[in-house]
């Protein structure tokens, strides 16, 4: 058996790197020049060894990751068109959501081979009735269908529940304690948090709260509930590594969690770009942004990933800007490889250090969730919204100083740049009804009031900030 090359050199220990890193700096300070605070609470070194990983983590390996093509249903008839073409150009799975009880669901399907294809629905209503015709739809099709009912996420996203409080949760239980050939029936949408501009351990913290809040219904009296299995629906944002180690932390703290409610540790993760560092003028950045925030979800582990056509700002449907999308995910798949390693972020002394520390802040927040009474009770106190307000009026500070450097062009903008795109829709409104019984969480752009001015200038576009 031949010897590993490494047993001929001998070990630096950490400390004597750092001396001579300090040397090298020539009598500048250390901590000025080479650590990094970021607005998560994390202080970043120039370098990590294996003294700086607490405990190695043993996380299982995720099941190969799948191309997944989000698309709006209307109708069942042209839901049906678009999802076939999806899967003839390459998508692996779908996540269609429907916005009326009228998408019939052997219309929406016809033609599919449902076996073993994998399905997220999402709904702009809470149906019983819809979902007892989905489970008779798919029962004995060996389908995997994932239904994404999520009232705490519609309550913070439009600021009402779908009926009450009352009629919401009773109708909540009654649907997840009836068996069904569903693989998920409840899902967590955590990417309100990272849209509206949550920390890192804020979103972890605040979804492991709302998963929580979800666990205290289905497990009452001891009953067992062995084939819960959550759905945590993630935004990934444009810090490349700290992406990586948010969504493993997930793992970490949603396993920990379920282990007190003695379910089973797992929770699938359908993760997608966020929309906070889009941007309208030289548009074609968010191809570049979107791109390495799908590289995140992959390394992090994520078991889906959905990509966002990069005129999503602006277009209601653009069949190029959804080919777009796809045909990157297909780049990292097929041509990248990406698909080769599972885990592949394992052993890497830096991302396991911030997942440890991401996980760490965030059960620290999330106790503190629990003793303030858990987090409903801070939702409707408006609490909730105002430390993720708080976060990100801190962002968009460094943002609008040039301190916050995204990838492509926000330092160095291109003044002859136009919006010669039609917009479709405005790009800036922020919908509410009068009925709203909390504040909601809008998804909040740092280049949002700068767009705003130059699209004035140029248009005539009149908005309210």
């Amino acid at each position: 058996m031949k010897e590993s090359l490494f047993q001929e050199f001998p070990d630096v220990p950490a400390e004597q790197w750092k001396d001579q890193i300090k040397q090298d700096l020539k009598g500048a300070s250390y901590d000025e020049k080479l650590v990094f605070r970021s607005l998560d609470g994390i202080e970043v070194q120039p370098f990590y060894t294996l003294t700086d990983v607490k405990d190695h983590m043993q996380l299982p390996p995720p099941l190969p990751w799948r191309i997944c093509e989000k698309i709006n249903v209307t109708s069942a008839g042209e839901g049906n068109t678009q999802a076939a073409k999806a899967l003839q150009k390459g998508a692996e799975s779908l996540w269609l959501h429907i916005s009326s009880e009228d998408v019939e669901p052997h219309v929406l399907f016809e033609g599919f081979n449902l076996e073993n294809l994998q399905v997220h629905l999402s709904f702009s209503f809470f149906s019983p009735d819809y979902v007892e015709r989905l489970k008779s739809y798919f029962k004995n099709k060996n389908a995997e269908v994932y239904l994404q009912l999520d009232i705490l996420g519609n309550l913070a996203a439009t600021g009402k529940w779908f009926f009450d409080q009352k009629r919401d949760f009773s109708t909540l239980i009654s649907v997840t304690k009836t068996a069904s050939p569903f693989a998920s029936k409840v899902s967590v949408n955590s990417d309100l948090y990272q849209n509206a501009g949550a920390s890192i351990p804020q979103q972890l913290a605040f979804s492991l709260a709302h998963v929580n809040e979800y666990l205290n219904l289905v497990c009452q009296k001891g009953e067992k509930q062995d084939k819960f299995q959550p759905q945590f629906i993630l935004a990934t944002g444009s810090n490349y590594f700290f992406e990586i180690a948010k969504i493993r932390a997930l793992r970490l703290l949603y396993a920990s969690l379920a282990k007190e409610y003695g379910l089973p540790e797992t929770c699938f993760i359908l993760a997608q770009p966020s929309q906070r560092d889009k941007t309208l003028y030289d548009y074609n950045v968010n191809l570049l942004r979107s791109t390495t925030q799908c590289m995140s979800a992959v390394l992090g582990g994520a078991d889906a990933v959905s990509n966002q056509p990069y005129d999503l700002l602006f277009h209601k449907d653009s069949s190029f800007g959804r080919r777009i999308a796809r045909n990157q995910l297909l780049v990292m798949k097929h041509e990248a490889y990406f698909d080769k390693v599972a885990n592949p972020a394992d052993g890497a002394y830096y991302i396991e250090h911030l997942t440890h520390e991401f996980a760490g802040k965030a059960f620290e927040i999330f106790k503190q969730i629990e003793e303030e009474g858990g987090y409903l009770e801070l939702l409707l106190k408006g609490e909730l919204q105002k430390r993720i307000k708080e976060s990100a009026q801190k962002e968009q500070q460094l943002f609008d100083e040039g301190k916050l450097v995204l990838i492509g062009t926000n330092k160095f903008e291109n003044s002859q740049d136009l919006m010669t795109q039609e917009l479709e829709f405005d790009p800036f409104a922020k919908t509410s009804s009068e009925d709203t019984l909390i504040e909601p969480l809008f998804p909040v752009r740092l280049s949002e009031k700068l767009e705003q001015e130059r699209l004035k200038k140029e248009q005539g576009i009149l908005t309210e900030s």
